[in-house]
């Protein structure tokens, strides 16, 4: 499981990563709520730790987003010791648990192990591309923060071009995948009508192309910064 680590302390943040990473974890350091927010736009890790006061803005920032855009998210926030508004700020704006500095990172561990064995592990739920995310249980979308409504086939479309984003998916292969399995015959015209209406209601997505005389391609056009 990847957890997202938003902590501007280096010394904290690579001592923490290091403990977590021999117990199982893969980590993800961002020094940043804009860095962790851009890499949340891109994908999604199992769990996220938020400093709660950084360089550039309130751990509750970040987590207000998260609310909006990955519900379920796990979030858990570290705050220094005795700062009781930051718990309930924390709480209020949609936190799962929080962590008092200075911590041992055995607790810190056990809060993990304990927040994940009630959420699992939703990493897979959500898929994203720019700015576009979709949310399998759910079964909805949201472009930015606008929540956007689909048909059907729009859906399935859109969700077919995530699940293979980045590969150059032929037209012939799409009608056969969305339409032909059932035994319904449809023509070509349908998927150029679908594929219209869907870049229409995303507001015409640069990470939706088109490959001339072949199919479609799905891939970010957003320059995300990884962090390791």
């Amino acid at each position: 499981m990847e957890i997202y680590y938003v902590e501007d302390d280096v010394d904290i943040a690579w001592s923490t990563k290091a403990y977590l990473e021999q117990n199982g974890y893969r980590v993800s350091l961002f020094p940043t709520i804009g860095e962790a927010q851009t890499a949340l736009k891109a994908g999604c890790p199992a769990l996220v730790l938020v400093d709660w006061n950084m360089p550039d803005g309130h751990g509750s920032t970040l987590c207000r987003w998260i609310r909006v855009n990955k519900k379920d998210l796990p979030v858990i926030f570290l705050t220094v010791r005795g700062d009781s508004r930051d718990i309930v700020d924390g709480f209020a704006c949609g936190a799962d648990d929080y962590v008092v500095k200075p911590f041992a990172l055995e607790v810190l561990l056990s809060r993990i192990h304990a927040l994940l064995r009630r959420t699992g592990d939703i990493s897979e739920r959500y898929l994203s591309c720019d700015e576009i995310v979709l949310d399998r249980e759910a079964m909805d979308v949201r472009c930015g923060k606008e929540e956007i409504t689909l048909s059907p086939a729009e859906y399935r479309l859109l969700l077919l071009l995530l699940e293979n984003q980045g590969k150059t998916l032929p037209r012939e292969r799409i009608l056969e995948v969305l339409w032909d399995a059932g035994g319904n015959f449809v023509n070509d015209n349908t998927l150029t009508v679908t594929l219209k209406r869907l870049r229409e209601k995303l507001h015409q997505p640069a990470c939706i192309k088109t490959v001339r005389s072949i199919g479609y391609r799905m891939e970010e056009t957003i320059c995300r910064k990884e962090n390791s």
